[in-house]
């Protein structure tokens, strides 16, 4: 992993960027804006994609694998994902040559230039929240320019250039670089402590958090329900902050929230009361509702369309997605990867499954939040699935750590009946299909590549009845 270092000056020109880890949902977004912009873009990653052919289609050059001799001669700028090694024969190259070498928020910064940005921050909720508001925005007749971490689903891409003036984007608090844009509203989801790897210590990583909405310029709108954002909303100088949640305190209450099919529920703020139901479902996005209502309110909407606009709002790809249904039993997949994102999923199923099963599939992503929260996973996993499969780690961006294995997550049930540990993925999808039962739910969990077992386990599922 390399770290950004944000002090590093930006080119106040480009007209040909070169981006390492070009397949990513955020990186190929990033590169189909650059487009946009008429500038050349070329880029690698290390595995093809539907991303990267998207942004390829659309007239840049790709390369499958990462070498030197991708680098073109005549680039002005690198832009990077922090996912690539510092051994990377393009970064390196280009670090030789001299080439500005820009993380991926650096290259964001530079396209925002100087219009009114709305940043998407938190531990977990980003992609759903940021989604929420760019369709809201979209449904009320604005355009804005949007950049969000994943694909939302209604408009078939992750990010967009649109003619007005506002930018909607998902901001990165994993490596501080939400700390670097200009930022007019700035939307906190939750302030649950995570990549401790980076920031070192909780407190730094509350602290990040109040740097981040103190510079926001008009508005800070901050969960009135998660401790941690409790927490960070009293440290706050801020003279403009909207809170939102169930709190009885909360300036946006969200009440009356019901799961049983679409979500319903209401929302109270300054002596108004409007009803919303999603086409999504879970409790968690009646309250990511209610944060996207309350930043499209600071914006100068009014509480009743702006409920409106939201429901239109019909989910992100890789949140609780349907990729099948075979022999009865319906395959889903979903992003999360935190404790906390996991309880939600699986909450959100138990409320759509009926008298059916729930089978997670799960794959523990990185080394590191392994190694720290195995105990939690597995308790959420315990809980809130009937039965567990648990494959490897995925390491991403950490080399391996001697011991910490999935196995980690699969030893901390109490019922080692309710949990099998499978690091071989045919193995694992045969297993799983062999569980699965009518009316089952088996759902994909993790940030990796797992989703990738889904045409496996389709098939098996198919095969096993």
């Amino acid at each position: 992993m390399i770290r950004p270092d944000l002090t590093l000056p930006i080119p106040e020109h480009i007209t040909a960027a070169h981006f390492i880890g070009i397949g990513g949902s955020g990186m190929s977004g990033l590169a189909g804006m650059f487009l946009d912009r008429g500038i050349r873009v070329s880029g690698s990653d290390r595995s093809d994609s539907a991303a990267m052919q998207a942004v390829a289609a659309r007239g840049a050059t790709v390369h499958v694998g990462h070498a030197a001799e991708n680098l073109p001669d005549d680039v002005d700028a690198i832009v990077f994902t922090g996912a690539i090694w510092p051994e990377n024969p393009e970064y390196l190259l280009a670090k030789e040559r001299g080439i500005p070498v820009l993380h991926r928020s650096q290259a964001l910064h530079w396209l925002i230039g100087g219009r009114r940005l709305v940043s998407v921050a938190g531990a977990h909720g980003k992609t759903t929240s940021t989604g929420m508001i760019v369709t809201a925005l979209r449904a009320a007749g604005a355009d804005p320019t949007f950049v969000n971490g994943g694909v939302i689903a209604a408009l078939g891409v992750s990010s967009g250039t649109g003619s007005d003036d506002i930018v909607v984007i998902e901001a990165d608090e994993s490596d501080g670089s939400f700390l670097l844009y200009d930022t007019a509203v700035a939307l906190i989801t939750n302030v649950d402590p995570d990549h401790l790897d980076h920031w070192g210590s909780r407190e730094a990583f509350y602290d990040g958090f109040v740097r981040f909405a103190d510079a926001a310029s008009e508005a800070v709108v901050i969960s009135a329900d998660d401790p941690g954002a409790r927490e960070v909303t009293a440290a706050l100088s801020h003279a403009q902050v909207v809170t939102f949640g169930r709190a009885e305190d909360a300036d946006l209450r969200v009440s009356d929230i019901a799961t049983d099919g679409p979500v319903s529920f209401t929302l109270h703020y300054a002596g108004d009361t409007a009803t919303g139901r999603l086409a999504v479902p879970g409790a968690h996005n009646a309250i990511n509702a209610a944060g996207a209502v309350a930043v499209l309110i600071t914006l100068g909407y009014d509480l009743e369309p702006a409920v409106r606009a939201v429901e239109e709002f019909g989910g992100t790809v890789r949140r609780f997605e349907l990729h099948g249904i075979r022999s009865g039993v319906s395959v889903y997949d979903d992003y999360a990867h935190h404790p906390t994102e996991v309880a939600a999923a699986l909450s959100a199923a138990r409320t759509v499954v009926g008298d059916g099963r729930i089978i997670a599939l799960h794959q523990p992503h990185t080394y590191s939040r392994t190694q720290a929260m195995y105990r939690e996973f597995a308790e959420v996993l315990e809980t809130l699935a009937d039965h567990t499969v648990v494959l490897d780690v995925y390491g991403a961006r950490e080399d391996p750590v001697p011991g910490v294995t999935g196995e980690l997550v699969s030893g901390a049930f109490a019922d080692p009946d309710r949990v099998h540990f499978v690091a071989d993925w045919q193995d694992a999808a045969e297993y799983t299909a062999s569980v699965a039962q009518e009316g089952d739910y088996v759902i994909t969990l993790g940030c990796g590549d797992v989703y990738r077992i889904i045409p496996q386990v389709l098939e098996a599922l198919g095969s096993e009845r």
